[in-house]
């Protein structure tokens, strides 16, 4: 089994056919996204091939170490960046080419109108260790 993480954008991946801003969706459009995610989510829990999940808001705040008696120094509230995550979904799949194939899947999620997004899903794996060789 290998992890992946599935990572949807807010923005900065490549557009979406049905690029309507999640913004300008009415309440059951989003009521119908979530629960497809939630459908999915939960047919992966069964096959035993799902992880995590969580959707984010599109603030955030980036923090770094600033020295030994200093305050941890923040760039905020929002990131100076076209892109932002908009959430994550961790899997525990056999091959890469079922990661891909789940990965298309969720990318058919429903938006403006009811029609599929088609959204870019960044696909990752985890790092894993590099193989130990013992005699």
């Amino acid at each position: 089994m290998a992890k992946y993480l599935l990572l949807k954008h807010y923005r900065g991946a490549p557009a979406a056919v049905n690029d309507v801003p999640m913004e300008q969706w009415t309440p059951d459009e989003i009521s119908a996204h979530m629960q497809y995610m939630r459908d999915f989510a939960t047919r992966l829990e069964g096959t035993g091939e799902y992880v995590d999940g969580q959707a984010l808001a599109p603030e955030g705040t980036f923090v770094r170490y600033d020295g030994e008696g200093r305050p941890p120094v923040t760039d905020g509230p929002f990131a100076e960046t076209k892109d932002l995550i908009a959430g994550w979904m961790v899997i525990d799949v056999d091959s890469y080419e079922r990661a891909v194939e789940l990965a298309g899947e969720l990318s058919a999620a429903p938006g403006a109108g009811g029609k599929p997004i088609h959204e870019w899903l960044e696909l990752r794996p985890f790092l894993a260790e590099p193989p130990t060789i013992t005699e």
